[in-house]
């Protein structure tokens, strides 16, 4: 686990220290630079841009005033470490190249999380380039959708593979892999049971957080009908329900409930999850989607003996069919880490809402992916031909990998696909050109076709299980590399490939060649496309300032 200081909180905040703190004696200037030198000691290598927005100070005066009240110290280095704007991102130790003649077997779980994405957008908007362990490449790639084929057949996705040149080492291949889920419209969508679980918490108090949930909120009661239901429970110093089980049409209502809801008050909330799942499971709809969503700035003490008992709860309601989700909003508190695997434990998606477009984004454009699963415990697992691969590389899913016996395990928890969510993974490959005889080492069990042998650069393989299903069901897909040129791939193709890149050049990846920013740019600018919801050209604008954070 690996924490972030902000550097822009350490501008200012001996002054707001200095303040805030009527315990300290004397909090004069000395005390201020004191904890300003403090403050600074703790401050990792990260450049700074231009001062602190309006929206930072204010969140991180709110995050300071309640740690200070908290903080019964007159050590003016403690109260600044309590103080601070503290982040917690899991470690990330990348994925390594192997070789194809020890492992021709690669097996990940999916994952169309996209928080980590529109997180570093909140740090790149802020002046500052986010902490390495806050990047997660396939977060970043997943985060855009891709003009993949809708599914023609009986299977919930369609499945399209790709190989050509690797931007930042011309030597090297990339093989594409994207995943289409079907697109349904809001007719189509299964009537909802939705139960909210809100933070109240005094850390929520700031504009970021609890005004911007409420803003979030509303939109998505806005894409409700008369079918669904919604039921709102808070937690903060105590639990409550502040809204019983009320149906999509009285809109007014709910919208009502939800603008009601104030900050205050210390983080637990035992009663209110399980709470939560006592109303979910109350109006359970069997053919319909049951959903909490928890939204919190992240600091979810849920007052539940320990992380096991919370993961065990979470993990028993889901195999009952009520799906959790987890949206962060804010700065300051965030605990990435353990909302990631909150949500991963209940079958639903971890979203970072840093401003009313990415409400929008996840709420309205993408509601029917937030809220319905059209496929669970999706894994892939590709079988490199080692006559054509010498190495290759998973870019992104450290989290994810999964034991290649667990590809065949129907007991192994994998992610999910929503309504028109697409999923897209890629390989670096170290091409080895046609050797015969090459070991078949860990490929004797498998059917492969001749084929495979003779050109196939790899086979793709998928299992998945229906929303309620128990079994899974086996696809397969062969990848043949033709030597497609960069400048010969689909548009899919290379803006996916600018978007991984972007994302090694911010993890400072040793993987990432001869990228660069300009490259990214010109590969982004290329492939944009229609662009009809503008987040390719947002990306750009991003990839723009990150370059001029990095003195590039």
């Amino acid at each position: 686990m690996s924490s972030f200081t902000s550097p822009l909180a350490a501008l200012f905040v001996g002054a707001l220290l200095s303040s805030l703190i009527v315990s300290c004696s004397s909090p004069d200037r000395s005390s201020a630079d004191s904890a300003r030198a403090a403050a600074r000691t703790r401050l990792p290598n990260t450049q700074m841009a231009r001062a602190p927005s309006a929206q930072y100070l204010n969140e991180f005066s709110a995050t300071a005033e309640i740690a200070v009240r908290a903080d019964g110290s007159n050590d003016i280095g403690a109260i600044a470490d309590t103080a601070m704007s503290i982040e917690e991102y899991a470690s990330i130790i990348e994925n390594p190249f192997v070789p194809a003649t020890d492992e021709p077997l690669s097996t990940f779980s999916i994952d169309v999380d996209a928080a980590s994405y529109s997180n570093a957008r909140r740090f790149i908007t802020d002046g500052m380039l986010p902490p390495p362990d806050a990047v997660r490449v396939e977060e970043f790639i997943n985060y855009f959708a891709y003009d993949y084929p809708q599914p023609t057949g009986a299977d919930p996705f369609s499945v399209t593979t790709e190989v050509g040149e690797c931007p930042w080492n011309p030597s090297h291949r990339l093989l594409h892999v994207g995943l289409q889920g079907r697109r349904m419209q809001a007719e189509q969508l299964p009537p909802s049971n939705l139960t909210f679980l809100i933070d109240v918490s005094g850390s929520m108090q700031s504009p970021g957080k609890l005004p911007l949930l409420k803003e979030s909120f509303h939109l998505l009661v806005d894409q409700l009908s008369e079918r669904d239901r919604v039921a709102i429970v808070v937690y903060a110093g105590a639990a409550g329900v502040v809204l019983e089980p009320t149906s999509g049409a009285d809109k007014r209502t709910i919208h009502q409930a939800i603008e009601d809801l104030e900050a205050g008050g210390s983080t637990a909330g035992a009663e209110g999850i399980e709470r939560a799942y006592e109303l979910a499971a109350a109006g359970f709809m069997r053919n319909g989607s049951n959903r909490v969503i928890l939204a919190t700035d992240g600091d979810f003490n849920v007052g539940i003996s320990s992380d096991d008992d919370l993961v065990k709860l979470i993990e028993r309601e889901r195999e009952k069919g009520i799906f959790l989700s987890v949206l962060g909003f804010g700065m300051g508190n965030l605990k990435d880490a353990k909302m990631e695997a909150i949500a991963d434990h209940g079958n639903g998606h971890y979203a970072y809402i840093d401003g009313a477009t990415e409400a929008k984004k996840v709420f309205m454009t993408e509601i029917g992916a937030t809220l319905h699963t059209i496929a669970k415990d999706v894994k892939i697992q590709v079988v490199f031909n080692p006559s054509l691969v010498r190495e290759y590389r998973l870019i992104g899913y450290e989290n994810r990998l999964l034991a290649n016996a667990d590809f065949d395990d129907d007991t192994k928890d994998a992610g999910e696909i929503g309504a028109g969510h697409s999923v897209t993974a890629i390989y670096e490959i170290v091409p080895s050109g046609a050797v015969a005889g090459r070991s078949r080492k860990g490929l004797d069990t498998l059917d492969l076709p001749a084929e495979f042998w003779r050109d196939q650069l790899v086979q793709v393989r998928l299992r998945y299980k229906e929303p309620t299903g128990t079994t899974s069901r086996l696809l397969t897909h062969p990848a043949i590399d033709r030597g497609t040129a960069l400048r010969d791939a689909s548009a899919n193709y290379r803006f996916s490939a600018a978007v991984a890149e972007f994302g090694m050049l911010l993890r400072s990846s040793k993987h990432a060649g001869a990228g660069s920013y300009s490259q990214v740019l010109d590969l982004a600018r290329g492939a944009r496309g229609a662009d009809l919801e503008g987040y390719r050209g947002e990306f750009i604008e991003l990839v723009t300032k990150a370059k001029g954070l990095a003195g590039s």
